[in-house]
């Protein structure tokens, strides 16, 4: 017994070396793992960022497709990205574990980079360039060339989504959060993390974006795969001091076995007395990482509590729990808790596809734009988006330091807005985004039928690019407040089994917000047709401004919605004191912050 403290303080309980053995506290994680691990996920940012800011101008440009075709191969390699993070995760919880994860699907990003760069160099890999005195139309890619062009996309989503699942928790990894020095520095780590991420999207917009347009989409694809490679072997570099956690299984497994568990006894009679259902005993006393705390019975949902009746249909009794046909009480209503979730989860996803709009239509208006700063200097159109990122940027800080401490008075909440609060702020910022997106349109549109530019796309009209800052900027402070809320909420209110859960519900409103972009173009594209279309090939002959409002007005209404499902919702921790049963999870969104 003696020798039990001497043991904990040299070794890290719930993690080992990478060839199996307890991890030595002195010799693994700590910040010289955790930097190479940031140093991947600045890479993998500036990979992403790099090509999906821009790609809208090459799609236009170089391919030679439509604006709402183009719009749609963004917001699908975008969404599909963030998809893909759900398999990442499982992956990574059930088989892999993160390191393998982590490894394996940055040298799959490294490859789609790498077929993306050879694509824009090899000249039979896409169309001849388009001459303005060319009287025949442009020539559109052929179908090996898009081909090639979407093998290349979805193999980097592919990576892209493996690599994010797991980057931030493989980092966390590396700092026993039950000792209190290294606590703190997981602390610091997730500063860091948010910073570096920043850095690589800056880096991104600016000059990887100035890089593409100027020395070509070569030289710039080309830095992304090398960046990649190089990420690569940094990362594996640090494999003898990194802290790999054990595997815990995918909490969709949880999920899925309690519904299973459920639809097997759907025509048993639940009993009248709660306490009959199957409970473990022992299920807090399970190891201090991993333990559940024993949530309270609740009336909703109450076809899921036949997941713990303890007999089967046959007139057997099972007393022990068993993976398919019994499952705890705790379980159930874990998985409760998540479905209760989902209204909130749904009303999130409209402002993800009010975000797209700022990588694929605001950039086209840019292109049209003058984007002169002084005489000489012109920045990039996809650049426009780091007015988005310093609007993120600035609103962190202004809300921790200004807006919080007024709501604490105001509100008298010890932590300023609620969650829910900040996402209802950001959804609300989303509509005054597209209002103000569509009464610019209309300017511009204005400029150029009064100056002639209506039959001339390629032209550069003399309306400074600037006049698109406030879309940007409601859309920016606007995701401040979501993603902030929505983090906040996801983390706080899965239940401490499934945080991995937290994650992947969060990724998925971005990917659904993207996917729901695409299906309102294709649908707006066919309604409107080719005589009176929204979106034209040539903006300025088109009426992308109602689109706007319809995005404004569809928000509107989600906006309305959300606010019921917000008001339905009762948090966790109010729940679990109604019934006298004190909080005990970290405020792990706290941490994130």
């Amino acid at each position: 017994m003696s020798t039990l403290p001497i043991t904990q303080g040299k070794t890290v309980p719930d993690a080992t070396d990478y060839k199996g053995r307890p991890a030595d506290r002195a010799t693994t994680g700590g910040w010289s793992a955790a930097a190479m691990i940031l140093g991947g996920e600045v890479m993998e940012r500036l990979t992403t960022l790099g090509i999906a800011v821009n790609l809208v101008t090459y799609l236009t440009g170089t391919m030679h497709l439509g604006n709402a075709v183009s719009a749609n191969v963004v917001t699908n390699f975008l969404g599909t990205s963030f998809m893909l993070c759900l398999l990442g995760g499982f992956l990574a919880d059930t088989f892999l574990g993160r390191y393998l994860t982590i490894a394996i699907f940055a040298v799959v990003q490294a490859i789609g980079v790498t077929i993306l760069t050879i694509s824009t160099i090899v000249p039979s890999l896409h169309p001849p360039k388009c001459t303005t005195d060319s009287k025949s139309p442009c020539i559109q890619a052929n179908s090996k060339q898009l081909l090639v062009l979407y093998l290349a996309l979805y193999v980097t989503a592919l990576g892209t989504g493996g690599l994010k699942s797991s980057v931030s928790g493989f980092g966390s990894d590396q700092f026993d959060d039950s000792d209190k020095d290294e606590k703190k520095g997981m602390i610091k780590f997730f500063s860091w993390f948010y910073f570096f991420v920043s850095i690589g999207s800056l880096a991104a917009v600016t000059v990887l974006v100035y890089i593409q347009d100027n020395q070509g989409r070569g030289w710039g694809y080309g830095i992304c795969a090398v960046a990649i490679v190089v990420a690569v072997l940094v990362y594996l570099s640090g494999t003898r001091k990194y802290r790999i956690k054990q595997l815990v299984g995918s909490p969709l497994t949880q999920i899925a076995v309690v519904v299973v568990a459920a639809w097997r006894k759907r025509h048993m009679q639940l009993p009248s007395d709660s306490s009959l259902l199957y409970e473990e005993d022992d299920v807090l006393c399970e190891t201090p990482k991993n333990k559940k705390q024993k949530m309270p019975h609740s009336k909703q949902f109450r076809f899921l509590d036949k997941a713990a009746i303890k007999g089967l249909e046959n007139g057997s009794e099972i007393t022990i729990k068993e993976k398919w046909y019994l499952s705890t009480l705790t379980d159930v209503e874990e998985v409760k808790m998540v479905i209760r979730m989902l209204p909130i989860w749904a009303t999130t996803i409209m402002f993800w596809t009010i975000h797209a709009q700022m990588t694929t239509f605001s950039v086209s208006q840019a292109t049209t734009m003058d984007c002169h700063i002084g005489k000489s200097f012109q920045i990039p159109a996809a650049s426009m988006t780091v007015f988005l990122i310093g609007t993120i940027l600035l609103t962190v800080p202004f809300y921790d330091k200004v807006i919080r401490p007024v709501a604490k008075k105001l509100l008298k909440n010890s932590h300023g807005f609620s969650p829910l609060q900040r996402i209802g702020v950001g959804l609300v910022l989303s509509v005054l985004s597209m209002v103000a997106a569509a009464l610019i349109e209309i300017k511009r549109l204005n400029f150029a039928r009064s100056h002639g530019f209506i039959n001339n796309p390629t032209a550069k009209m003399p309306l400074s690019v600037f006049w698109l800052v406030p879309q940007f900027f409601f859309v920016g402070s606007g995701e401040a407040f979501m993603y902030m809320g929505q983090l906040d909420f996801f983390l706080r209110e899965c239940p401490k089994g499934m945080k991995t859960m937290s994650t992947g519900l969060f990724l998925s409103t971005l990917s659904l917000g993207f996917f729901f972009s695409s299906l309102l173009v294709t649908i707006v594209n066919n309604v409107t047709g080719p005589k009176k279309p929204w979106i034209a090939d040539n903006l300025n002959q088109g009426r992308l401004y109602d689109f706007y409002w319809l995005l404004a007005m569809l928000s509107a209404i989600n906006v309305v919605i959300y606010l019921a499902c917000a008001k339905w919702y009762v948090y966790k921790e109010k729940r679990l004191a109604e019934v006298g049963i004190e909080l005990e999870e970290i405020d792990d969104a706290a941490t994130f912050h």
